[in-house]
C-alpha cells in the first residue's frame, strides 16, 4: 500500500460508489466486500487503522461462551461460522486455541460440559476441536500454575485466536489489491447533500492539510464508539444510539501463567467471564465492563478496573500476580446498542444494527470482531440498494486475505506476515544491519520498522509500536525506550527533519504513559 498513490487516486474519480468512513474492523471488512464486488470505494480513517477498539480487543476469535449462556443462540451460531471462515481465509493470523474451563462442584463439569457441547454442536462442520471433560489431575497438567486445591476438574473446549491490529492492516491490504483506496489520516469534514440525499463529502488529508471535495452515491458509517457523533452531523435531531462501556487487559510473562492452553474463569464478581491467554510470548487477561461518558481516542484505565482483574485472576492462580508485575495495561471502547430497560452494560446485546438514515446513510455499529465479515456484508448490501448500484453478490466468505499461505508454518515473529515474511528476510538479507531489534525484550527488528514504512503505510512512531508490531501491548516500558530508534529509522526512510523525531517521540511517550501502571 502506498498512501501518496492512494492520494494521488482522489482528484481522478469523478464519482465514487461508496465512501466509508472508519478504519477499524467494520469499515475495513466493508471495504473488502464492496471493492471485491468491483463498487469503486474509498476509505478514510481520521487516524491509524484500527487505531480504537479494533486492537484493543481480547485477542480471540470466538462464538463467545458468555453469549450462549445469555441464551443469545443466533449471535453464537454466526460467531462460530464466522470464526471457521476466518481460520480458513487467514491462517497465518487466525489459529486454534484450547480452552480450559475449571470447575468446583461435581455437578459443574456436567452443566459446563453440556453447554460447550452444544456450543460444539452450533459449530457444525467448521467445528475447531471437540469439548472433553478433565480430571482434577489432567486439569492441574495444563494449566500448572491454576489453584488445584479450589477445583475438582475441568471442560477442555476449542477456540480461535489472532493478532487484531494485524488482521487490520491485512484488510486494508487485500482491500486495495481489490481496487479499493484506503487512506489513514485523513477526515471527514463534512457531508454535502442534493436537497435531502447525502452526494458527497469533504475530507481532509490530516498529514498535509489539503481538503479535498468529492462526489458519491452512499455513504457507510462505520466509525464505532463514534457512530452517534457522525449521525448527528447527517441529522442534528438524532438521538443517542449507543452506550459505551470499557474494557481493560493486563499483560503479564509467561512465568505466571505457563503452557499453552488458555482459561476461561466462568464468573467472576461481576457476573462476567475473565480470559487469561496465552498471545505472543506474553499472557493477556480480561476483560472488564464498565460504563463511561466521556469517549477518548485514548482511553485510560481506571485503578479499580486494574485490582478487579488482579483479584479475581489471582483466586484460580498459585502464582499471585501483583501491579508491578504488569508489562502493560491496554484499554478499549465498546460500542454497545441501547436497550430499554437494560442498564449495566455487560448485559448489553453485543449483535450489529445497520440503520439506513433519512439522508441514505447507513450506519454499521454494534458486534464483535468475529463477526467483521457479515457486519461489512450488511452495510454493503445497502449501500446497493440506496445507491441504487448494480446489485452483485459477496463472495468474501471464501475470500482468502492477503498473505494467506496453504501451508502456514509456525515462523515466529513473521507467522502474522504470512507470504510477506520471504520479502521481510530478503530486505534482513540485502541489509543485514537491518537483523537488529529495536529493543532486547522485543522480537523485533529493524526491518519491520522499514516494512512499515515501505509498505503498510505507518507514518508515526505509534503506528510501528501500537499496531504494525504489538510492543506497546506487550512490553510498554521496551516501546517507549525504542521509540527514539524507530523514530530515527522512520524519519531517515521518509526523509523528514529531526524535528519530526523529537515530536514523535515526545507524541508516543504521552500516548504510552497510559499502557504503563505508575
Amino acid at each position: 500500500m502506498n498512501r501518496q498513490q492512494m492520494l494521488n487516486q482522489l482528484p481522478q474519480v469523478h464519482e465514487w460508489d461508496i465512501v466509508i468512513i472508519g478504519g477499524g474492523a467494520t469499515g475495513l471488512g466493508a471495504a473488502v466486500d464492496a471493492a471485491s464486488r468491483g463498487y469503486k470505494i474509498l476509505l478514510v480513517e481520521q487516524y491509524d487503522f484500527a487505531k480504537g477498539s479494533s486492537s484493543r480487543s481480547t485477542k480471540l476469535v470466538h462464538g463467545g461462551v458468555r453469549y450462549l449462556a445469555q441464551g443469545n443462540i443466533k449471535l453464537v451460531r454466526e460467531s462460530l461460522r464466522e470464526r471457521g471462515f476466518l481460520l480458513k481465509n487467514a491462517p497465518h493470523i487466525c489459529q486454534t486455541i484450547p480452552f480450559v474451563l475449571p470447575t468446583f462442584l461435581w455437578w459443574e463439569k456436567w452443566y459446563y460440559g453440556i453447554g460447550l457441547k452444544l456450543y460444539d454442536l452450533l459449530s457444525g462442520k467448521l467445528s475447531l476441536g471437540k469439548t472433553t471433560i478433565l480430571s482434577k489431575k489432567t486439569t492441574q497438567q495444563l494449566i500448572p500454575a491454576i489453584n488445584s486445591k479450589k477445583i475438582n476438574g475441568a471442560v477442555l473446549y476449542h477456540d480461535g485466536q489472532f493478532d487484531d491490529s494485524r488482521l487490520a492492516i491485512t484488510l486494508a491490504q487485500t482491500a486495495a489489491e481489490q481496487g479499493a483506496t484506503i487512506i489513514n489520516y485523513c477526515k471527514l469534514i463534512s457531508i454535502t447533500k442534493s436537497g435531502k440525499q447525502i452526494s458527497g463529502v469533504v475530507i481532509m488529508d490530516t498529514i498535509s492539510g489539503k481538503e479535498y471535495s468529492l462526489k458519491c452515491k452512499v455513504v457507510i458509517n462505520a466509525t464505532g464508539v463514534f457512530t452517534d457523533k457522525l449521525m448527528q452531523l447527517d441529522d442534528p435531531n438524532h438521538k443517542p444510539l449507543l452506550t459505551v462501556s470499557q474494557g481493560i487487559h493486563i499483560v503479564v510473562e509467561k512465568k505466571f501463567f505457563p503452557g499453552d492452553k488458555a482459561m476461561i474463569i466462568p464468573r467472576t464478581d461481576d457476573g462476567r467471564v475473565l480470559f487469561a491467554v496465552p498471545w505472543h510470548d506474553k499472557v493477556v487477561i480480561g476483560t472488564t465492563d464498565t460504563p463511561i461518558n466521556d469517549i477518548l481516542i485514548e482511553p485510560k484505565p481506571l485503578p479499580d478496573e486494574i485490582d478487579f482483574i488482579i483479584r479475581n485472576i489471582n483466586r484460580y492462580l498459585t502464582t499471585n500476580i501483583t501491579r508491578i508485575d504488569i508489562k502493560t495495561v491496554y484499554t478499549g471502547l465498546r460500542p454497545l446498542i441501547n436497550i430499554k430497560g437494560k442498564k449495566a452494560t455487560s448485559f448489553l446485546p453485543r449483535d450489529h444494527t445497520t440503520i439506513v438514515s433519512a439522508s441514505g446513510m447507513i450506519t454499521i455499529t454494534g458486534g464483535k470482531w468475529t463477526t467483521y465479515r457479515t457486519m461489512g456484508k450488511s452495510a454493503v448490501d445497502n449501500a446497493v440498494f440506496v445507491g441504487k448500484l448494480e446489485k452483485k453478490e459477496s463472495d468474501t466468505a471464501s475470500l482468502t486475505l492477503h498473505g494467506f499461505m496453504k501451508d502456514q508454518k509456525n515462523d515466529g515473529y513473521l507467522s502474522v506476515y504470512g507470504s510477506d515474511s520471504s520479502s521481510i528476510k530478503q530486505l534482513i538479507a540485502d541489509q543485514p544491519g537491518l537483523s537488529e531489534k529495536i529493543h532486547p525484550s522485543l522480537p523485533y527488528p529493524k526491518a519491520l520498522v522499514i516494512w512499515a514504512v515501505k509498505q503498510e503505510m505507518a507514518l508515526k512512531v505509534e503506528d510501528v509500536l501500537s499496531r504494525r508490531t504489538r510492543a506497546l501491548v506487550l512490553d510498554a516500558t521496551a516501546a517507549i525506550e525504542s521509540a527514539p530508534m524507530v523514530a530515527s529509522l522512520m524519519a531517515k526512510e521518509m526523509n523528514l527533519p529531526a524535528e519530526w523525531e523529537l515530536q514523535e517521540v515526545k507524541d508516543f511517550l504521552h500516548i504510552a504513559e497510559a499502557y504503563l501502571i505508575l
